[in-house]
């Protein structure tokens, strides 16, 4: 029993954004949700060939798969390319059952009969969760199982638990960008390298912080979690990094948010980009056209360094190094 292989876009649609209510986009961003903007930009997007969209039952408690599941059938003979990549928060006390009630929740959201990846979110009881997932892949409601926000000694261990069962871990998704790359980040995306396992970098943008939009001088307006975490204190450490964004986007003809993408790109992952308007999926398509010198990553690199700014949600495990 082996797990399938699919080629996979260079980048990922993010749609933690597309949610409402709790976990939502107005609670986390700031903003309301836009469903026919949204609805755009999912045709937008998958016309310019991203086909892997990334959601989870926690976004909006559901809603966002919700949302996501009505593109992908309004899409008609388009939506069959999706790739389908959703997530499990897993309960701090194991519950049997629990993983296999949540993929159906989640597929009946969707409108699907499969998880192409499907997540734990979290390491809690990680190998009572991962026996259940093998199963399901057994039972051909799972492609592949990915891990998000293991820290590199569970994955490890998850990765041996599942060899065991003639299995494999499928993909790792973690916080990756160019304020978050602490030397254990590194290490694990140095693993999946090694171990030909794909890494999926998410918050690449930093919500915004990183797009070039936002600085010191204009911060992000209204009461959000993002505001909160990238307020005018860190703009203002992160100016230095910002304005370098915007000039390297200049050389390249581009925005700044593309710069801060592509760079992940460069570091051998596949980000995850929410989009919530057309524009956004156009300029994502243009991404794949930039290439970065050793230079210019080497100048971001350093400048996100000197900032002392070291991006963390507080979903994340403590970073121990």
């Amino acid at each position: 029993m082996m797990e399938e292989k699919m080629n996979l876009p260079v980048c990922a649609v993010g749609t933690w954004a597309w949610g409402e209510g709790a976990n939502g986009s107005k609670m986390i961003f700031g903003g309301k949700r836009d469903t026919a903007a949204l609805k755009n930009a999912f045709n937008t997007a998958l016309n310019s060939g991203f086909t892997l969209w990334d959601t989870a039952e926690v976004y909006g408690m559901g809603s966002s798969e919700r949302l996501l599941g009505e593109c992908i059938r309004e899409a008609g003979d388009m939506g069959r390319n999706v790739i389908i990549s959703t997530k499990h928060m897993p309960l701090k006390k194991y519950s049997p059952g629990e993983v296999r009630s949540a993929l159906f929740g989640s597929l009946e959201r969707l409108g699907a009969g499969k998880a192409d990846i499907f997540w734990l979110h979290q390491a809690f009881n990680a190998g009572q969760n991962l026996n259940e997932c093998a199963e399901l892949v057994k039972e051909g409601k799972i492609g592949i199982i990915g891990l998000s926000n293991f820290d590199l000694e569970q994955i490890i261990a998850a990765d041996k638990q599942l060899k065991e069962k003639g299995l494999r871990v499928g993909a790792v998704q973690n916080h990756f960008s160019l304020i978050r790359r602490d030397p254990e980040q590194l290490d694990i995306l140095k693993w999946c390298h090694e171990n030909d396992v794909t890494y999926f970098s998410y918050m690449v943008l930093e919500q915004g912080a990183l797009t070039g939009k936002y600085d010191d001088e204009h911060p992000i307006k209204g009461i959000s979690l993002r505001s909160i975490q990238y307020n005018k204190r860190v703009l203002k450490k992160l100016r230095p990094l910002i304005d370098c964004l915007r000039e390297t986007a200049r050389d390249h003809g581009c925005k700044p948010a593309q710069i801060a993408v592509s760079w992940a790109i460069s570091k051998g992952t596949v980000p995850i980009v929410g989009i919530t308007k057309p524009s956004q999926a156009e300029e994502l398509a243009r991404t794949r056209e930039i290439v970065l010198t050793e230079e210019e990553i080497c100048r971001l690199e350093g400048l996100a360094d000197n900032s002392g700014i070291v991006s963390k949600g507080v979903w994340e495990p403590k970073i121990t190094r």
